[in-house]
């Protein structure tokens, strides 16, 4: 399949990000690049310096909120993404309410609570969408220890064990690499398995 061809079909479909720090970022950014056609975007978070050592933002958008300022990156990557923002506190109604007409969500937030509550909202109320969540991505090093695991609709990119602390904070390079497995698992369920490669989703 060419670039193109991908384009052609990516093009058509919307993904929902939920979370816009690390992980949701620079996941909105992989799937720009690869032109998805829009991406439903939320947070209520704003942008503080200590974010800019893993999340997809500049040094004059500390300040901004968070969606906002994602939404100005992404179209500077690619003008003609549509990219819908909601500054908001997700909770379960507002994931059903703001996800229903997307075709993968991607879940990105920091708080374990958080990720529990996405997996029972899709669970429960949009059981046919696909969710692919980050788990385990804090400190450095183990990239052999970085997978995807599939459970039916559930994608789960990360080592899933590696919390954030203190002592073992989310940088760039893990952070990222977890980021770009979940924009790659979202390819796999639009375009469906790579002919050159072992593994599925769908």
């Amino acid at each position: 399949m060419t670039f193109e061809e991908i384009k052609k079909i990516l093009g058509s479909k919307t993904i929902g990000i939920a979370g816009c720090g690390g992980l949701g970022s620079n996941c909105a950014a992989a799937l720009t690049r690869v032109g998805v056609g829009a991406l439903v975007i939320a947070d209520f978070d704003v942008i503080v310096e200590s974010n800019l050592n893993r999340q997809y933002y500049f040094h004059d958008q500390i300040g901004m909120l968070k969606v906002f300022a994602l939404k100005q990156n992404l179209l500077m990557i690619n003008p003609h993404v549509k990219v819908h923002a909601f500054d908001i506190r997700l909770c379960i109604s507002d994931i059903v309410e703001i996800f229903r007409g997307c075709d993968v969500i991607v879940e990105a937030f920091d708080k374990a609570e958080m990720k529990h509550m996405i997996i029972d909202a899709v669970h429960t109320h949009l059981p046919e969408k696909h969710l692919v969540m980050g788990i385990g991505m804090a400190g450095w090093g183990d990239n052999d220890i970085i997978h995807c695991r599939k459970s039916d609709k559930l994608i789960v990119c990360g080592d899933e064990s590696n919390e954030v602390s203190d002592q073992n904070p989310p940088l760039a390079p893990r952070v990222g690499v977890v980021a770009s497995m979940q924009a790659n698992a979202v390819l796999e369920i639009l375009l469906g398995k790579n002919p050159l490669s072992k593994s599925t989703y769908n």
